[in-house]
């Protein structure tokens, strides 16, 4: 599929941000000055927008591909996206999008697979793939039927008996609208008041992760402006079924892990540390939403990375 090309501006972060309770100084018109060696020069989209956009543009695609039907006929439950950030991107940035042909594969399990690939200033911005399949690819193993009741357990608290930090989100329709005009999307294709149509997307529960691992690290007196943290990449799945039945007013648990930090669990080819979350959005019959894995490192690293790169050459 040829490359597309957009434009956000700084409202589109204010309002995606504002959408989806997400604090991060990185994103803010003001603070992203406080940010201690901010290479960044200026405000950055966020990670869930592009997903955002990317979710949109490949929905399109499937529409336009007749691919939506093999998803239906061969109940293709889980819609995953596997993002990596190579670069930040600013407002008033051309980016361009890029969608490659759907490869079908049988085996082990029927698959849809298209690798995605944001661009912008000659610069890649992000790498992905988006798949579909009957079972989710990323933590798929979990299973949390064990939990206590969860409305038993306050907010902002740690789950009794395990890791998983927990903070409750209503599911607004005036917030997912916002978050889809935030990400360049035309929110019309999925509400309309007239015609009773309301369809969440996928990506907005998913983008309430950001705001509730900020709240946990405000809690742990974690310096944002002196540590900032950025993300690396972002493993996604999705039930599509579950997505359907959401409604305004909704309830969503999020549930938050963070998985020791190890050698053995670095940014490519270097010492960098990854710290690695597994989070999850839980509906009130426990049944799971969405499953993901996030890597987040230190900007420091980063910083000091590249300029040992730049000292050896």
């Amino acid at each position: 599929m040829k490359e597309q090309l957009f434009t956000f501006e700084q409202i589109h972060i204010e309002v995606a941000r504002n959408a989806s309770d997400d604090f991060n100084l990185f994103h803010d018109k003001h603070k992203w000055l406080q940010i201690t060696h901010n290479p960044f020069k200026g405000p950055i989209v966020l990670g869930f927008q592009l997903n955002t956009l990317i979710e949109y543009q490949m929905r399109l695609y499937r529409e336009a591909h007749y691919e939506d039907q093999i998803i239906a006929d061969k109940q293709l439950r889980f819609s995953n996206y596997q993002t990596i950030f190579v670069n930040a991107l600013r407002p008033r940035q051309e980016l361009s999008l890029e969608i490659k042909k759907t490869l079908i594969t049988t085996i082990p399990h029927l698959t849809l697979t298209n690798r995605v690939m944001i661009k912008s200033q000659n610069k890649t911005i992000l790498l992905g793939y988006k798949k579909e399949t009957q079972t989710p690819l990323f933590l798929g193993d979990t299973d949390l039927s064990n939990l206590p009741d969860l409305n038993t357990v306050a907010d902002k608290t740690l789950v009794p008996g395990t890791d998983y930090f927990l903070i409750r989100k209503w599911l607004q329709n005036g917030n997912v609208k916002n978050f889809l005009s935030g990400s360049l999307v035309e929110q019309s294709d999925y509400f309309d008041e007239l015609a009773h149509i309301a369809h969440y997307p996928e990506i907005f529960p998913c983008s309430l992760t950001s705001g509730v691992l900020l709240e946990k690290a405000q809690l742990e007196n974690h310096d944002f402006k002196a540590n900032p943290m950025v993300y690396t990449s972002h493993d996604i799945s999705v039930d599509r079924f579950l997505i359907k039945q959401l409604k305004n007013n909704d309830k969503v648990y999020i549930l938050v892990k963070q998985l020791p930090e190890s050698k053995n669990n670095t940014l490519n080819n270097t010492s960098i540390m990854l710290r690695t979350y597994e989070c999850y959005g839980v509906l009130d019959n426990q049944e799971i939403l969405f499953r993901i894995k996030l890597n987040l490192v230190p900007l420091e690293e980063i910083i000091k990375n590249l300029s040992l790169k730049v000292s050896k050459n």
